[in-house]
């Protein structure tokens, strides 16, 4: 029965958000790419000033140390950039996706708060970011649920005796209403 909770929670789509996902996946990758230019440029900078003795085909050669790395290091981090990248990709799908999960259902609770439907409450899955956003969605959502309850509690209460209501009676009933009604503020 465990196992089959823990399939049921599992989100299979990855890719939910793809602006968001995208943005933030690409973010990342410029961030491999930037920190493998600074590596040859580094290199490139620290080496320009000395001179390397090398074997090459059994001859001496005597060369800069820049002109001896800089093709070798060009290809090291080419290639450790094209699997950076590709590791980072995977990555960071699996990471925002764990944020856009959320977002994007968040986003549609919003939808159906704006249709009127504030009976659900949000949970997300353990690990997901913004909890607390999702929090205080769900306390937002409680205290809206209470303040209607209310209301339709005390118009329900005002029809039902409104035929054999003083006057008196039936203003102390308005001004409850008018008391819970000034709680939300409004543009």
């Amino acid at each position: 029965m465990m196992r089959t909770d823990t399939l049921k929670n599992k989100r299979h789509i990855y890719y939910i958000e793809k602006g968001f996902q995208t943005r933030w996946i690409i973010k990342f990758c410029v961030l491999v790419a930037l920190g493998s230019l600074l590596t040859i440029g580094l290199v490139y900078w620290l080496a320009q000033h000395s001179t390397t003795v090398t074997i090459d085909r059994g001859q001496v050669a005597v060369r800069t140390t820049v002109d001896y790395l800089l093709p070798l290091m060009t290809q090291t981090v080419l290639i450790q950039l094209v699997i950076m990248t590709l590791a980072t990709i995977v990555m960071m799908l699996f990471i925002s996706h764990k944020i856009a999960g959320p977002l994007y259902h968040l986003k549609m609770m919003f939808k159906g708060l704006a249709q009127g439907d504030i009976a659900a409450s949000m949970r997300i899955r353990k690990g997901d970011q913004l909890q607390i956003v999702v929090d205080a969605y769900n306390e937002a959502v409680s205290q809206l649920n209470h303040k209607i309850t209310k209301l339709k509690d005390t118009t329900a209460a005002l029809g039902n005796k409104a035929p054999s209501m003083k006057d008196g009676d039936v203003k102390q009933h308005i001004e409850e209403l008018k008391k819970i009604l000034n709680t939300f503020n409004t543009v």
